[in-house]
């Protein structure tokens, strides 16, 4: 007995020193993290220089003031909000739904459709577009005595041109289809479908009220993925003749530098706090359940 307690007594002591030793300090992290800093930080706090620091002025913030008074700023920022707004109602009717069923009836399908939602990573913008426009181009020449051609009008009004909706759709493929993938790995679709059709509900109503609170997460990380695309997309919206966001800053930027740099600045700013927000509330939605 007493050789037992000695023992005992040892291990207890032997764990109590292996939990109070210090975790060695790796400096080399502190040296990653010091050069990703440097690399973000120190472009950024050029271009605000470069915004407030007027020669034989000193410093001003005549840049900043004169933002929202800019002709075009108002409305391509709206449209651009607009266009991303629709895109993700889109993406997200189109995706979740199917990466359901997918997950539920044909597993051995996903390779496919990770293949296929890949493909716009593969395919270049300027190659993308210009199918784009080879469409448009070719539909009202054929197809002007059908009600198609009223369609063909109507996606390319100005005020709303849905055509860059249905780019950005295929665009966004690739994040959406990560963001929601990871989410529904990380919990037991097959159970959650099965517990709420066993209590009665129909597949949209299983959907609706078991799948999507437990995808919370994921579809926070798909919008605001789908979110930064749409606001920073340039390519298909210049070459299709369309003026958003994007298009109005680099346009801007030929007459009015300095207004041009201080608006993506401004950009930049409150779409990492878009990102901070959306990481304190994906944690507090975690946190809740565990509470």
């Amino acid at each position: 007995m007493a050789r037992s307690m000695n023992t005992a007594a040892r291990s207890t002591n032997a764990s109590a020193r292996s939990t109070n030793r210090s975790v060695p300090v790796r400096p080399w992290r502190g040296l990653v993290l010091a050069g990703a800093a440097l690399y973000f930080l120190v472009p950024l706090a050029a271009s605000v220089i470069f915004t407030v620091d007027v020669p034989g002025e000193g410093v001003t913030f005549d840049a900043y003031t004169q933002i929202f008074g800019t002709d075009g700023f108002v409305s391509s920022l709206l449209l651009s909000l607009e266009l991303a707004a629709a895109t993700i109602a889109i993406v997200l009717l189109l995706m979740v739904p199917a990466m359901v069923a997918l997950r539920l009836g044909a597993p051995k399908l996903r390779p496919v459709v990770e293949v296929v939602c890949s493909l716009p990573l593969v395919v270049p913008p300027i190659a993308f577009v210009a199918g784009i426009g080879t469409v448009l181009k070719w539909g009202p020449e054929h197809l002007s005595r059908t009600p198609l051609f009223q369609t063909f009008t109507a996606i390319q009004n100005p005020d709303f041109p849905f055509v860059l909706v249905l780019a950005y759709v295929v665009m966004a493929l690739p994040f959406v289809y990560r963001a929601l993938d990871a989410g529904l790995r990380a919990m037991d679709v097959r159970t959650l479908v099965e517990a709420a059709r066993s209590c009665g509900a129909g597949w949209p109503q299983a959907l609706v009220r078991a799948v999507l609170p437990n995808l919370r997460g994921a579809l926070l990380n798909a919008s605001f993925l789908t979110l930064a695309l749409v606001l920073g997309e340039f390519t298909v919206a210049q070459l299709l003749g369309f003026q958003p966001f994007a298009v109005w800053i680099v346009n801007v930027s030929g007459s009015q530098a300095q207004l041009s740099v201080a608006v993506s600045v401004l950009s930049l700013l409150v779409t990492w706090a878009l990102l901070l927000a959306l990481a304190g509330f994906g944690g507090r939605s975690r946190t809740a359940p565990r509470g």
